[in-house]
């Protein structure tokens, strides 16, 4: 059953960071999203690589149904509309993309599921916008301009929420000019949920991990 939109997208501001994770095997990601949720990052955005994709992400929001509801499966590297239905029908309550796709915007405002698109310019964004997207994805987010862009946008566009993924890193130095600059959340991939982890399956540490850098969002968020 899907959740709430809005119950969505203010989890999504509230944990700060959004591990953006996948792996071939079920069993992987069912443990690696438990310590994700564990650490306080409920929503994870599942990524949408490789052949069969589509069939682990519902064998992992199968589990989490019945194990743990409280977590609020996404899926990302959307790009057209088809992909996404599928998502939608195994249980995705959010869904990222690295591009903007109008097609995508309209099955999710169907369904009343977010949709955050990839946007590189202040168009991309306005026009995300039109279509009823309430958290841009800012992507490649170091590469299109960092935290300046971010102050840039806002100046003039002040209702904006702000995405970046891509060049965020699990440190004070990274987060701090980030949230400084006014984005509501990050997603953040091998910088959270590193290979030294998971290699070791050492998924304690990803947890404790992922624990200390909501805490650290918090206290920068308060200062």
């Amino acid at each position: 059953m899907p959740r709430d939109r809005l119950v969505t997208l203010n989890a999504m501001m509230d944990q700060g960071v959004i591990p953006v994770f996948h792996h071939a095997d079920p069993e992987v990601c069912v443990k690696v999203i438990q310590a994700c949720a564990d650490g306080g990052a409920k929503c994870v955005e599942f990524t949408n690589r490789g052949d069969f994709a589509a069939e682990v992400f519902r064998d992992v929001t199968r589990h989490f149904a019945k194990a743990d509801p409280s977590v609020i499966m996404g899926a990302g590297s959307i790009v057209e509309a088809p992909t996404a239905g599928v998502y939608l029908a195994h249980g995705a309550n959010f869904i990222v993309g690295p591009v903007l796709n109008a097609e995508v915007a309209r099955v999710c405002n169907r369904r009343m599921i977010p949709y955050s698109p990839g946007c590189a310019t202040p168009t991309e964004i306005s026009q995300a916008q039109e279509l009823g997207c309430e958290i841009v994805k800012l992507f490649p987010g170091s590469t299109v301009g960092g935290p300046e862009f971010v102050k840039a946008v806002l100046g003039p566009m002040p209702w904006t929420k702000i995405m970046p993924t891509g060049g965020v890193d699990a440190t004070e130095a990274s987060l701090t000019p980030w949230f400084a600059a006014g984005i509501v959340a990050c997603g953040m991939g091998s910088n959270l949920v590193t290979r030294a982890l998971l290699d070791a399956k050492d998924y304690a540490g990803i947890a404790a991990r992922v624990r200390d850098t909501v805490q650290l969002i918090r206290t920068i968020r308060g200062r």
